[in-house]
């Protein structure tokens, strides 16, 4: 009888251990699985998408190698798009406006960890332009007579083709909103290449630009420079961020600092009007917190 209640009494044991064992290596599977999850970025429409493609795939493939994880990367349809993901958590980094990086930070926290450098230097402007067969060739002259000109604005988020340009028509008396100004009309185009098409092709008689996406433009032979004129240009820009939430560890930061600092591939370079990148910081982007909060887009 004694042998009996032993041998169960060693059966039971091995079945609880063997529980044990079994929840233990589930536990250790699914900790290996969500640390393989994938590392998700979008990307603001900065271009057309198709302009994009070959870059994004490069530049995934390439941050895939660089972590050691899979990297998703999607380009983004608009501006908003791209925050209001960052702000529901279905992205771990997001390549933003200055704008829409500040209305980020505001509603989640985003940081900035990454800038581009054009012509070594990480700034831009925001340039008003018009085609060279107009006879305005400054501002001023643009607004002697604002109920004849057609305007365009880029995306509503644009830093350079919205935000900027639009407080400076507003310090000049011409422009409260799209249906408040003293235009014949006031459109927004979605990306900042049709801006420059809608202006080339006289769909308007002026528009507002980043001005290193119109400088890449010229360059590629895309536009041409000599039908363009720049009759307004702004202060300088800190670049585009590339931005993370909140929650991405230090470590991550760290290796993506380190990854695209290292990028030297041309293709990516270029679709980000870039000769190369740098270390950025949230800090850098405060004159455009304080555009936006006299905006009322952000509160103080």
């Amino acid at each position: 009888m004694k042998k009996f209640w032993m041998t169960a009494i060693l059966l039971s044991l091995a079945i609880v251990l063997a529980a044990c064992g079994s929840a233990e290596d589930e536990n250790t599977e699914q900790a290996t699985e969500s640390s393989q999850e994938a590392f998700t970025i979008g990307v603001i429409p900065a271009q057309t998408e198709g302009e994009m493609e070959e870059a994004m795939d490069k530049l995934q493939a390439y941050l895939s190698e660089e972590l050691d994880r899979e990297v998703k990367l999607d380009v983004y349809p608009n501006y908003n798009g791209v925050v209001e993901a960052m702000n529901y958590d279905k992205i771990d980094m997001a390549y933003l406006g200055p704008l829409t990086f500040v209305i980020a930070n505001a509603n989640s926290n985003a940081q900035a960890i990454i800038t581009s450098l054009v012509d070594g230097e990480p700034f831009y402007r925001s340039y008003i332009i018009t085609h060279a067969d107009n006879p305005w060739n400054s501002l001023e002259d643009l607004l002697e007579n604002p109920k004849e000109i057609d305007f365009a604005f880029g995306d509503p988020n644009s830093t350079s083709g919205s935000l900027i340009p639009s407080i400076e028509l507003k310090d000049r008396g011409v422009y409260e909103s799209q249906q408040e100004n003293d235009f014949n009309s006031v459109r927004n185009t979605s990306s900042h290449d049709a801006t420059a098409l809608s202006v080339l092709n006289k769909q308007v008689d002026a528009g507002a630009i980043d001005s290193a996406i119109y400088n890449q433009l010229v360059e590629s032979g895309k536009i041409d420079g000599e039908q363009i004129k720049t009759i307004w240009e702004s202060e300088e820009l800190f670049q585009y961020p590339w931005a993370v939430r909140e929650s991405i560890d230090e470590e991550t930061v760290d290796k993506l600092q380190e990854a695209f600092l290292a990028i030297e591939d041309q293709v990516i370079l270029d679709a980000f009007g870039a000769s190369g990148f740098t270390e950025a910081t949230t800090e850098d982007y405060e004159s455009i917190r304080q555009a936006a909060i006299k905006e009322g887009i952000i509160e103080e």
